[in-house]
């Protein structure tokens, strides 16, 4: 299973043309690192009942997990706020609890 990751709606629609099995919806900008937390619920719409959807990056708190679950997202891509946390553990399970 390979997961396809979009930024924007070209790529969204590149991912659903070549078949993709899992879209990865990907909140920060390559270019500038920069983090549009509306990104994933702007390309919700167009993604919808294709494949499951991966939320990526923007997930800092439980807050942010409950907000991207609530808006569709199937799973959570997790990173910095894990990596940079003081205690990963306890972050962890917020997340999952969430």
């Amino acid at each position: 299973m390979t997961l396809v990751e979009a930024h924007d709606t070209d790529e969204l629609r590149r991912a659903v043309s070549l078949g993709a099995e899992v879209i990865g919806i990907n909140a920060r900008d390559l270019r500038n690192l920069a983090v549009d937390a509306d990104a994933f619920s702007r390309l919700l719409p167009n993604a919808r009942g294709i494949a499951p959807l991966v939320a990526e990056s923007g997930v800092r708190t439980p807050a942010d997990a409950r907000r991207y679950r609530k808006e569709g997202a199937d799973a959570l891509l997790v990173g910095e706020a894990l990596s940079s946390a003081a205690d990963p553990e306890a972050a962890t399970r917020g997340l999952v609890r969430a």
